[in-house]
């Protein structure tokens, strides 16, 4: 299981990685991604839409079920990966890497505060 350092997690298993000033990428986590199973599609409807944290952004369909996607942090939500759009299966190659699901332009970056370091995640997702 993977934890990168670099990003902050929900307990509802999404990450967050801040890219530089007020732009971050989300996903979910690598545990999520092995509880789900064969991830076959993703829809985000939430486009160029301010969305509030907590707030549902999208849902995730894996052959046995379907998950809400949950916003780390209040923001607009400037993309929605293309590539895992059309192949859905990347977030289970790579959840951190390629397999970012939204690019969003955070409301207040210091909200990524609030959410749990990597070590805390891990701990979380025991």
């Amino acid at each position: 299981m993977n934890f990168p350092d670099n990003c902050r997690y929900t307990e509802d298993h999404e990450w967050v990685r801040v890219e530089g000033g007020n732009i971050a990428y989300i996903g979910i986590t690598d545990f999520a991604q092995s509880e789900l199973g064969e991830l076959v599609y993703i829809e985000v409807e939430t486009v160029d839409q301010m969305v509030d944290a907590n707030a549902v952004f999208g849902t995730v369909e894996a052959v046995k079920t379907t998950s809400d996607l949950y916003m780390p942090v209040t923001g607009k939500v400037l993309e929605f990966n293309k590539e895992v759009e059309d192949n859905p299966a990347l977030i289970n190659e790579d959840p951190y890497g390629k397999g970012w699901i939204i690019k969003v332009e955070m409301a207040n970056p210091a909200d990524v505060n609030n959410l749990m370091d990597a070590a805390a995640y891990q701990e979380h997702a025991k």
